[in-house]
C-alpha cells in the first residue's frame, strides 16, 4: 500500500511539473502598444481570460451563434475564438498577458471589432488588476437596400449601373461623398445592397435603353427632318433616387442598423446629344485624344476617349470619326460634362444641353506640376511612391489626380487650376508632408494652389517613424502611468477619442493624428512627424469635426504638450496620462 501511494504522489508531481513546463513554454505575444501597468501581481498561471455578452446593438437583445475572436495585435493571427451561447455570453480562456483586438461576427450583422468607431476600436488588455470578463459587445445589424429600376411604359431596365454613395457624417470640408457600392440589375430590374453600415445614402444610376440606336451627323450629310431613326437616337440620363436627373435635388436614404429599405427609380429616355470637337495635334504632329468625363458627386464614373491609337469607353456615349482631325460622340445623355482635349489639355466644363460643337479655345489651361519628395535632410527619397493632388475647391470638386514618383521626382502632366493638397504613400504607409517649397517660398503643410503656369514644388516629407503612446484618464487624475497603485494613482477610461494636435494649424490636413483609447485607457498615435503638438482626449467625440481647428481649439487647454524631434526615437511616452474632456 505504501508503494503504491508513493507512486500515485509521484505521478501526481510529474503531472504539475509537464504541465508549468507546458506554460513556461508558450510563446509571449508582442506588444505594440503601450506596456501594462502593473496594478497587482501575476497571476500563478500567468493566464488570463476575455469574457462577457455580445448584444444586438439595435434591441439590446444577445445574439446567439456569433464567433469572437481574440487577434494578435502584432500581426492580426487568431489567438484564441469561441461561440456565444443562447445567451449570447462568450469566453476566451487560457491568454497570456497582452493586447488584442476583438472581433466579433455573425450572419445578418456587420463583422466588427470591439466598441468600433470609423477604422478605430478599443483593444482588450490582459494582465494583474485588468477587468477583461464582464464586456458588452455590440453588434449592429446589416441594412439593406433594394429595390427596382423601370423605363418608359414601366418595362424593367436590365444591367442598369446602381452607385451608391455614402454621405460623410461630419461637416470637415475635407470629407467628400464617396462611392461605397455598385451593382447592376437583373432581368426584371431588380437590384440589391447588402450589409450596409448605418448612415445616408445617395443612389445613381446609369444605363443605356436597349432599343437606342445613334447614327454619327456629319456636316456634308446631315440627317433629314424626318428620318424615322431620330426616334431611337435616345439617352437616359444619370438619374437619382427620387428619379431626378438634378444632383442637388437627389433624395437622403437613410439608414439605420438592421433597416430593409426600398428604393425604386424610373427612367426617361430624352433625345441623345451630339458633340463634335475638332481633335487638334501635338507638339510632334500626331493628334492629341480628346476625353469626355462625367462626375457624380465629385467622383469620376465614366470616361469616353475620342483618339486614333486607343479607346477607353467605361459610359454609355460612343466616339466616331467623321473625318480626319474631327470626331463626334454620339449618345450623350443631357448633363454636367468636362471635355479635356489638346497638349496640353484645355478643360471645358459643360452643362450639356442641346447637341454642339465644342469650342476648347474656351476651356481652361491646365498645366504641369512637377517636384521632388527630399527628406528632412535635404536628400531625395530613393523609395518608390504614390503621390496623390486631391481637389480642395468646394465649388467644384475634381477628381483626385494620382502619379508615381521614382528616385525622388513626381510630374503630374496636366493639372487645372484651383487649390490642392498633395499626399503621398510608400511602401503602404503614408509619407506625411512637412512643408512644400515653390521658389524661395516654403510653407508648412500640404496645401498647393495652381495658377495658370507650370509649377515646381519641392516636397519635405518625413518616414514619421515616431509613435507618441500614453494612457487616458479621468478628468483631474495626475501621476505617471505607473503611479496608479500609489496615493496620486488614476483609472484610465477606454475608448476615448485621441487627438494630436499640431501648434501650427496649417499643418493640420498633413500631420494630425487620432487613435482610440483601449480597454486599460492606452493609446499609440502612430506615423508622427517631429514637431510641436497637443494631445487631448475627448470622451464620446467621434462626432466632432476634430479637423476643424476651430471645433478642437476649446478642448486644447486641457490636453498635454508634446515636443517631438529627430532625437525622440521610435517611441516616445508621455510623463502622465491625458485627461479625458467631455464633449
Amino acid at each position: 500500500m505504501p508503494n503504491i501511494l508513493t507512486q500515485l504522489e509521484s505521478r501526481r508531481r510529474l503531472q504539475i511539473a509537464l504541465l508549468l513546463l507546458a506554460m513556461a513554454c508558450l510563446p509571449a505575444l508582442p506588444q505594440t502598444g503601450p506596456s501594462v501597468p502593473s496594478a497587482a501581481p501575476p497571476t500563478a498561471t500567468g493566464l488570463y481570460r476575455i469574457a462577457g455578452t455580445v448584444v444586438n446593438a439595435v434591441t439590446g437583445e444577445p445574439v446567439r451563434r456569433a464567433t469572437v475572436a481574440a487577434l494578435a495585435e502584432a500581426d492580426s493571427h487568431t489567438v484564441a475564438s469561441a461561440v456565444t451561447d443562447i445567451d449570447g455570453s462568450f469566453a476566451l480562456e487560457g491568454l497570456p498577458a497582452a493586447k488584442y483586438q476583438l472581433s466579433a461576427s455573425r450572419r445578418g450583422f456587420r463583422t466588427a471589432f470591439y466598441d468600433e468607431h470609423d477604422e478605430f476600436s478599443t483593444a482588450i488588455v490582459t494582465g494583474p488588476g485588468q477587468d477583461t470578463a464582464s464586456l458588452a459587445f455590440r453588434l449592429t445589424p446589416g441594412s439593406v437596400l433594394r429595390g427596382v429600376v423601370t423605363g418608359d411604359g414601366g418595362d424593367p431596365v436590365k444591367d442598369a449601373e446602381m452607385m451608391l454613395f455614402l454621405k460623410p457624417h461630419t461637416h470637415n470640408p475635407s470629407d467628400r461623398i464617396k462611392q461605397v457600392e455598385s451593382t447592376t440589375t437583373d432581368d426584371t430590374g431588380a437590384y440589391e445592397f447588402g450589409d450596409l453600415a448605418a448612415g445616408e445614402y445617395l443612389l445613381a444610376v446609369k444605363a443605356k435603353p436597349w432599343y437606342a440606336l445613334h447614327r454619327p451627323v456629319s456636316e456634308s450629310r446631315p440627317r433629314p427632318a424626318n428620318d424615322p431613326s431620330a426616334t431611337l437616337d435616345v439617352a437616359y440620363p444619370v438619374t437619382f433616387f427620387d428619379s431626378t436627373t438634378d444632383e442637388a435635388a437627389a433624395s437622403v436614404i437613410v439608414l439605420a442598423g438592421g433597416n430593409r429599405e426600398e428604393a425604386n427609380i424610373a427612367l426617361h429616355a430624352v433625345p441623345a446629344l451630339h458633340l463634335t470637337i475638332e481633335v487638334p495635334r501635338k507638339t510632334d504632329g500626331s493628334l492629341a485624344s480628346a476625353e469626355l468625363r462625367q462626375s457624380i458627386f465629385g467622383a469620376q464614373v465614366s470616361t469616353e476617349r475620342a483618339g486614333y491609337s486607343d479607346s477607353v469607353r467605361t459610359g454609355t456615349a460612343e466616339f466616331n470619326e467623321l473625318r480626319r482631325g474631327t470626331a463626334e460622340f454620339t449618345g450623350v445623355a443631357p448633363g454636367h460634362y468636362e471635355l479635356a482635349q489638346g497638349d496640353p489639355p484645355r478643360i471645358v466644363d459643360l452643362d450639356a444641353t442641346a447637341s454642339q460643337q465644342v469650342d476648347f479655345a474656351l476651356g481652361t489651361p491646365t498645366v504641369a506640376v512637377s517636384g521632388t519628395l527630399q527628406m528632412p535632410s535635404g536628400s531625395l527619397l530613393t523609395e518608390e511612391a504614390n503621390v496623390v493632388l486631391d481637389s480642395r475647391d468646394p465649388a467644384h470638386r475634381q477628381s483626385p489626380i494620382q502619379t508615381t514618383c521614382t528616385r525622388g521626382s513626381f510630374n503630374f502632366a496636366s493639372v487645372p487650376p484651383g487649390a490642392w493638397e498633395l499626399s503621398a504613400a510608400g511602401s503602404g504607409s503614408p509619407l506625411p508632408i512637412a512643408s512644400i517649397t515653390t521658389g524661395s517660398r516654403t510653407r508648412v503643410g500640404n496645401q498647393v494652389t495652381v495658377r495658370d503656369h507650370p509649377l515646381s514644388l519641392a516636397v519635405t516629407v518625413s518616414l514619421g517613424e515616431t509613435r507618441v503612446e500614453g494612457f487616458a484618464s479621468e478628468s483631474g487624475a495626475s501621476g505617471a502611468p505607473g503611479d496608479r497603485s500609489s496615493s496620486l494613482g488614476w483609472h484610465g477610461v477606454a475608448g476615448v477619442m485621441v487627438v494630436l494636435a499640431p501648434k501650427n494649424k496649417s499643418s493640420w490636413p498633413g500631420l494630425i493624428r487620432r487613435d482610440q483609447s483601449d480597454s486599460d485607457g492606452s493609446f499609440s498615435l502612430r506615423d508622427v512627424v517631429p514637431g510641436q503638438y497637443t494631445v487631448v482626449a475627448i470622451e464620446d467625440g467621434w462626432a466632432l469635426d476634430w479637423a476643424q481647428p476651430e471645433v478642437l481649439s476649446r478642448y486644447l487647454p486641457g490636453g498635454i504638450a508634446v515636443t517631438v524631434t529627430e532625437q525622440s526615437g521610435k517611441t516616445l511616452t508621455l510623463s502622465r496620462p491625458v485627461p479625458v474632456q467631455t464633449r
